[in-house]
């Protein structure tokens, strides 16, 4: 991997291994070799937003193509605003079961009997979905592997080039790392063609923040945990 992949490789990979670590431990839960409370499972979670955004800080002067001046252009603005609870609607009225992998275990703070930490828990869980997931899934997915799917040189693409295979590479890929993958898919669409149509990462960001932040207020209004 050249030293311009791995920076963006780096958050999402470690954010990844982090719930590798609580599939493992479930999973050996499950056969009864541990024995794990789920607030145990729970309380691993600040761990993802941790180390990615350790990560991101850390190798942030390498993402040059990420430029947050791209905001102050209204009508992208309002576009990524728009698309995101557009996104947001689609996940939470239409049918994916058809392509889930299971039913998600969801984030529940309510799992935790003290009130202050379910404060903290669900603060955790709403700034790594808007602050920290955004950021990392966009700079690996839309940045990264749509150029890669091109030319393993990526930094020879340009940012926001349009082919088809890469288009529907990173939707696929992009929706098997969801739980819902019909609704990935769907989200991966919308976030390529808004680079597509604006040329801006930061753009894409606020779009997939935007999403996100409805679906928290969605959750936490409704206990629609598997959401989550």
């Amino acid at each position: 991997m050249n030293d311009k992949a791995w920076p963006r490789v780096l958050p999402f990979a470690l954010f990844m291994a982090v719930i590798g670590l609580e599939e493992g431990l479930r999973f050996m839960d499950g056969k009864a070799w541990i024995s794990v409370q789920d607030s145990t499972f729970a309380l691993l979670y600040p761990l993802r937003p941790l180390v990615a955004g350790i990560a991101l800080i850390l190798c942030r002067r390498t993402y040059t193509e990420l430029r947050w001046s791209d905001l102050a252009r209204s009508s992208h603005t309002l576009v990524s605003i728009a698309l995101g609870l557009a996104v947001f609607a689609l996940w939470v009225n239409m049918d994916w079961t058809i392509g889930a992998l299971s039913e998600p275990p969801g984030f529940n703070p309510g799992i935790f009997p003290d009130p202050g930490l379910r404060r903290v828990m669900t603060v955790i869980r709403i700034g790594s979905a808007v602050l920290i997931v955004p950021i990392m899934e966009e700079i690996f997915w839309r940045s990264f592997i749509l150029r890669y799917v091109i030319n393993p040189d990526f930094t020879k693409v340009p940012l926001g080039t349009f082919t088809w295979n890469s288009f529907l590479v990173g939707a696929v890929l992009f929706g098997l790392a969801h739980h819902f993958i019909l609704a990935g898919i769907m989200a991966g669409m919308a976030y390529s063609w808004l680079l597509y149509r604006t040329g801006s990462l930061a753009q894409c960001v606020l779009c997939h923040a935007v999403t996100n932040l409805a679906l928290a207020a969605f959750v936490l209004n409704t206990g629609k945990w598997w959401f989550w």
